[in-house]
């Protein structure tokens, strides 16, 4: 198929359009056990995180160090098979899960993690990646030091408003395109993950998804912008200095020259329409934050709120609109495939179902297998330890997803929001900052860093391997993150 033909039943990828399928399929044959209900299920199967060892935590280890190592030394196998590789780790969490705990608690785990985590995250993901991949924008960008800067910057500003995917979204297409004529261009996808993907995402709950979490749990929605706003401003503008002056290094050393010919002199914007499609995002996932009808629909003890499955439902909507309406010419301009969330939606599908064992433990707290990092965080007078709230947030927000690590610090730290937010706020403003700040430290360390490493190779572009990629942020934000703990925490 190609991109010339695209319409509305086309341009849905063959996977996701089978996906949906079975997904309505197999809703459609629990109909008659849905019920409308205002809280949870009494009789929920219960996974009991102080029951479970380490060992649980292997096929997770397994998948981290598939994507880590695979691209590294068979790129080629990994092409080809990541997604039999995904399942394989699945398999091995799932099979020994089914055989000692029993296909009730198997089918409630799986629900859960399927209808209240992946399938929402993969129809936002998908909704984002569809409408900012129908924006395209035109004109003299000319890959300069200055420019590259100042696309970051805006990428950055608006990104706690879009959201870190879609600002990504939105500005990674042309940030290579502007650029393709450069032979080094991997620092500037680099900070790009850095600065867009992750740290411009803190300042209100639409940024990143731990933060909606905190929003959901009572959080005031423009608590982070006014506790975060500090912190986010002192990495966001070093960062963007330090990225001009590596960037004009490598520029002073091309010996190319930006083309000129046939670029419109101004600056365009084609695929207008996604814009407002983009606005219609945003309203539905705030939407789903604001609107508590106080129902919900039960899928086997599963509660699905209502204003959640409209949000998701509006989501889908608006992805198609934008496929329907948008120009064929401008997702030609931006060579858009699903390739990228093709490969988001395998991995992130055995992420999510083998991290669930590794979030028991963690929440069994002092009982559980890593009652270590639950002491840590707690001073010796029983006061909260900000500094390492900050560091451990961070560092499993680095490999594990950062929505729920968020959750099993805020519940650590009390659950109460009105007192986190008024009594401890600086404990606040720590697993906050952890857990987005942070989740540039990898690839997986959240969904959009993946998405642009895709997009940015289907491009051409020679990225670092997962080890490769931690090696720059390590040596650029940890001693930042190190200043950011002397100062504020």
């Amino acid at each position: 198929m190609s991109l010339g033909e695209l319409d509305v039943a086309s341009a849905c990828p063959r996977w996701l359009r089978n996906t949906a399928i079975s997904v309505v399929f197999a809703l459609a044959l629990t109909m008659p056990g849905l019920a409308l209900a205002a809280a949870a299920s009494p009789d929920a199967p219960h996974l009991d995180g102080t029951a479970l060892g380490l060992i649980w935590g292997l096929p997770f280890v397994g998948i981290l160090l598939s994507i880590a190592l695979f691209p590294l030394f068979a790129p080629h196998f990994w092409e080809e098979h990541f997604g039999k590789v995904s399942a394989f780790w699945a398999l091995a969490f799932l099979v020994p899960f089914l055989a000692i705990f029993g296909a009730d608690l198997t089918l409630y785990s799986v629900l859960h993690t399927a209808l209240l985590e992946y399938i929402p995250f993969i129809i936002l993901l998908f909704a984002l990646f569809t409408v900012a991949g129908g924006i395209s924008l035109k004109g003299a960008m000319s890959g300069s030091p200055l420019s590259n800067t100042a696309m970051l910057a805006v990428g950055t500003s608006i990104a706690s408003w879009t959201g870190t995917t879609g600002a990504s979204m939105l500005l990674i297409r042309p940030m290579l395109q502007a650029n393709k004529w450069r032979k080094k261009v991997v620092h500037i996808v680099v900070f790009f993950i850095f600065l867009v993907s992750n740290i411009g995402g803190a300042l209100t709950p639409l940024g990143d998804p731990p933060l909606f979490l905190g929003f959901l749990k009572g959080v005031e929605f423009f608590w982070t912008t006014t506790h975060l706003f500090l912190e986010t401003l002192f990495l966001a503008i070093p960062l963007l200095a330090l990225f001009f002056l590596i960037d004009t290094f490598y520029y002073r050393r091309e010996t190319a020259r930006p083309p000129t010919d046939g670029m419109p002199a101004k600056l365009g914007v084609e695929g207008l329409i996604n814009v407002v499609f983009l606005a219609g995002i945003v309203g539905a996932v705030l939407l789903s934050g604001v609107w508590d009808p106080g129902v919900s629909i039960t899928i086997y003890h599963n509660e699905l709120p209502i204003q959640n499955i409209t949000r998701d439902v509006l989501l889908v909507a608006i992805a198609f609109l934008s496929l329907r309406f948008t120009p064929k010419s401008t997702h030609e301009t931006n060579a858009f495939s699903w390739g990228p969330m093709k490969e988001v939606a395998k991995l992130f599908a055995s992420i999510f179902l083998t991290i669930v064992p590794v979030i028991a433990i963690l929440r069994a707290g002092p009982d559980g297998a890593l009652n270590g990092i639950v002491a840590m965080v707690t001073n010796d007078d029983g006061s909260a330890n900000n500094a390492m709230y900050f560091w451990l947030t961070g560092a499993l927000s680095s490999f594990l997803d950062n929505a729920p690590t968020y959750l099993v610090f805020f519940n650590l730290a009390g659950g109460d929001a009105h007192r986190l937010m008024y009594d401890l706020p600086l404990t606040l403003a720590a697993i906050s900052c952890g857990a987005v700040f942070m989740g540039a430290n990898t690839y997986i360390g959240n969904a959009p860093n993946f998405m642009v490493k895709a997009i940015a190779e289907s491009r051409g572009v020679r990225m670092p391997s997962f080890f490769g990629y931690m090696a720059w942020s390590a040596g650029i934000l940890v001693p930042f993150f190190l200043l950011v703990t002397w100062i504020f925490f």
